[in-house]
């Protein structure tokens, strides 16, 4: 029997509308989708391709829970279970279509289960979605880079850690919202121009158009647009 084949696929950051048609051909051909997180049809990215594909509601679901925690052990742990999960379906001849907000290559779970899918002899494919830092930009209304300024996408937790943002160019800040508090007083010394959305294209989404707008208790889908001033 041929093995299945697993896609990890990006469903853009919130409105169902910026889902890609491959995105929604692939949910609607294929008979199992794994969903982030413990309970499939709580899932945000599970709720944004409901709504553009309504089909997914007679699809088989597979719930891959990965805790975010620091311990290695555990997370390896549970990357190791979510891989044998979806190997079951794939050694059925099933494929398997993991859906995953924003872009599939971008601080994307799925990123883990690949590997190791991969290193057990079993096919991958990624399929792009809209980024959450260029739908937030164009919510702002601004560009995140012209001419020949560089655009550095950088997980705002650990920059916190190391009290800087060191390279010139403008800044996508990404896993901010542990840290707010922090990532506002880094930002606060770097004389940048800052603007933030919180749950873009969500219908609770939030505009903050300067760091002083930005609170210390922004939600989880929180990202900041840095930008060198002219």
């Amino acid at each position: 029997m041929k093995k299945g084949k697993a896609y990890g696929v990006g469903v853009g950051p919130g409105d169902p509308e910026l889902m890609t048609l491959k995105a929604c051909r692939l949910i609607r051909e294929n008979d199992v989708i794994a969903v982030p997180g413990r309970s499939a049809k709580d899932a945000v990215a599970y709720k944004i391709a409901a709504a553009a594909v309504p089909e997914i509601e007679h699809k088989e679901l597979l719930p891959v829970y990965m805790p975010m925690v620091r311990d290695g052990e555990l997370i390896r742990k549970s990357h190791r279970e979510a891989a044998d999960a979806v190997e079951k379906y794939l050694d059925a001849g099933k494929n398997v279509v993991y859906i995953t907000l924003g872009d599939s290559t971008i601080y994307c779970t799925f990123s883990y289960i690949q590997h190791l899918l991969e290193a057990d002899g079993y096919e991958t494919e990624l399929i792009p979605g809209i980024p959450s830092f260029c739908a937030a930009a164009a919510r702002l209304g601004v560009s995140l880079t012209e001419w020949n300024e560089p655009l550095h996408v950088v997980p705002a937790l650990h920059n916190t850690e190391e009290g800087s943002l060191e390279w010139r160019g403008n800044y996508a800040l990404m896993k901010s919202a542990s840290r707010m508090r922090e990532v506002k007083e880094m930002l606060a010394k770097t004389g940048m121009e800052v603007q933030a959305v919180e749950n873009c294209s969500m219908d609770n989404e939030k505009v903050y158009r300067s760091l002083e707008e930005i609170p210390d208790d922004a939600g989880y889908f929180s990202l900041i647009i840095a930008k060198e001033k002219k």
